[in-house]
């Protein structure tokens, strides 16, 4: 190793974290290997980051507000509020809305795919069809990129996290509910959301959740499950880890709207009995919700999306195209056969 050129500290920049800065490495030897993940993390920033959310749920229960208030954007200016006469007569549509987020010199392309018209007609079956097909079409058109010739700027628009928002005005999941995640559970991860939170007691609230996840894993439903903790990290971390898990389904409050309240500005709603903070943690799960989509789960939603659902997808588009390539193979075999012997007899015939 004395013969290597060895730097004592590798000259910067290296990001912001220099594994070679402290005081008793000064002295050593080293390869410089240990600044491979800032070299990573330099070219990752440096490309940005996509990410795809679905909502999902009928109208009226916040889904816009919700959106808007979790990235502190407005995706929704020029939406127009239909009658309960066009919503009726109204089909699921697919809307996409894209919009270029950039914090602390971090670049995020966000995509919203948004379902209105879902769970509004008088006759709901099979309202998940449209919401299948856009997101088997995003699957097919990444894996026709994958496999083609030009796979260097490959752009990934498939689903890598849905938000189903149940209503709070009921008891527990509904058929359409239940429909509609076993429809989508193998395809896209699943987050559900108890809207309006502000609408029930804490009471209310604890037995909406606890009647939710029974009927969930009664009806095999399998939403987003959240990566075990690794046995080194600290008991804070592993205790706001086990919060999430028990904070499915999320209780959600949105609003756009700035509230005054003993001084202090925030979001809120305004009532005549008080006022409702959006983000206090007493009063919804929503701090909670966008931590986990934002600054602890992304990633690992996406590495879900890319190593379960899509390999699934993937695996039985192969699968498929095997069996085509055997038909076929069969077919001409049959054919093929059939030739020599019409031959055969020809030349007998002639004899």
């Amino acid at each position: 190793m004395s013969s290597l050129d060895s730097p004592l500290s590798p000259s910067r920049p290296w990001g912001r974290f220099d594994p070679y800065d402290s005081a008793e490495d000064q002295d050593k030897e080293y390869v410089g290997f240990a600044t491979l993940p800032n070299q990573v993390h330099r070219k990752s920033v440096k490309k940005g980051f996509a990410f795809t959310l679905m909502v999902a749920g009928e109208s009226g229960l916040g889904k816009s507000t919700l959106v808007n208030s979790l990235f502190l954007t407005d995706l929704y200016k020029d939406r127009k509020m239909l009658n309960a006469e066009e919503r009726i007569s109204q089909t699921v549509e697919i809307t996409k809305h894209t919009v270029a987020i950039e914090e602390k010199g971090v670049k995020l392309k966000l995509t919203i795919v948004d379902t209105p018209g879902f769970g509004d007609a008088i006759n709901n079956t099979e309202s998940w069809r449209a919401v299948v097909d856009y997101i088997d079409q995003q699957f097919e058109q990444y894996f026709r990129d994958e496999s083609g010739l030009n796979r260097k700027n490959i752009q990934d628009n498939r689903v890598h996290c849905c938000l189903y928002f149940i209503s709070p005005f009921g008891h527990g999941l509904r058929p359409m509910d239940v429909e509609f995640m076993k429809m989508l559970h193998e395809k896209v991860n699943i987050v559900p959301v108890l809207a309006k939170a502000d609408s029930l007691t804490p009471l209310e609230i604890r037995k909406m959740k606890m009647k939710i996840r029974e009927e969930i894993e009664r009806f095999d439903i399998n939403i987003y499950q959240f990566p075990e903790c690794d046995s080194d990290e600290d008991e804070e971390f592993k205790l706001q880890h086990q919060e999430l898990k028990d904070s499915v389904p999320f209780t959600v409050i949105g609003s756009n709207v700035q509230v005054e309240s003993q001084g202090s500005r925030f979001r809120g709603r305004q009532y005549p009995w008080g006022v409702v903070e959006v983000e206090n943690p007493v009063h919804s799960d929503f701090l909670k919700l966008r931590n986990m989509l934002v600054r602890t789960h992304m990633q690992d939603l996406k590495d879900v999306t890319r190593e379960m659902h899509y390999e699934n997808y993937r695996a039985q588009c192969i699968q498929n195209m095997t069996r085509m390539v055997v038909r076929e193979r069969k077919r001409r075999n049959i054919i093929l056969k059939y030739y020599y012997y019409y031959i055969c007899h020809i030349k007998i015939w002639q004899k």
